[in-house]
């Protein structure tokens, strides 16, 4: 069946969401599979959070922890009102959540500019929920910002973005940009999902547009 006959996904409201819990249903004890460093805080001095949201989240976190200066990555939860979900409670639409993943990284070494290009370039912001063949609120395009300094560099690069978009035919960017809410981790199994060490060829719906995002990139900075 064409997912053009399944209903529009819409946002659930704060009164709508599932009522979630008071406490994680698990707690993430395990390093990172693939760079060996703690998944949550605290970080060490120094280091910077950013927070994105591009569809899948298991493609998103190995596009962020192949660049050089990123610390750790974990997936998660975010944007929603449900307290602590369960990845069932997310993929029922019924939370808000969409799927994001955690990206602890050096300024010194990676600028918060590149996590931005490597976002931008890495999916298609203009699809409103969904992102390919996965539909949802959960699978929704999101930056979620830190700090002023984030969002004034966040809406910067998605209005230096969008003309190389229309350019390709395609519609405005639906990227939601907004300061950062509560990040709720996602089950163990979720991390790093698509290292060596668990599942190298598992699914990934991750694809960019084709699109060159025109903004600063650090010199130490690149990506795959």
């Amino acid at each position: 069946m064409s997912f053009f006959l399944r209903p529009t996904p819409r946002l659930v409201t704060a009164e709508q969401a599932l009522p979630g819990r008071s406490e994680p249903a698990f707690v993430l004890t395990e390093p990172h599979t693939v760079l060996g460093t703690p998944l949550t805080g605290p970080y060490p001095a120094g280091l910077e959070v950013a927070d994105f949201g591009l569809g899948c989240f298991w493609g998103a976190e190995r596009t962020f922890w192949r660049l050089p200066g990123v610390w750790t990555t974990l997936v998660g939860y975010q944007g929603g009102h449900t307290p602590h979900p369960t990845y069932d409670e997310v993929c029922s639409g019924l939370t808000g959540h969409t799927e994001a993943v955690r990206v602890v990284f050096d300024p010194a070494v990676v600028s918060y500019e590149t996590l931005l290009k490597t976002f931008w370039e890495a999916h298609d912001p203009t699809q409103g929920f969904r992102q390919g063949n996965d539909v949802g609120t959960q699978y929704r395009s999101a930056v979620y910002t830190h700090s002023p300094a984030q969002q004034a560099t966040a809406e910067a690069s998605r209005d230096a973005f969008q003309p190389a978009l229309t350019a390709l035919g395609l519609g405005p960017i639906t990227t939601e940009i907004l300061p950062a809410g509560p990040f709720h981790p996602a089950e163990p199994y979720h991390q790093q999902y698509l290292s060596e060490a668990k599942n190298p060829g598992g699914y990934c719906g991750l694809g960019g547009t084709g699109a060159s995002c025109p903004i600063g990139v650090a010199k130490t900075g690149t990506h795959d």
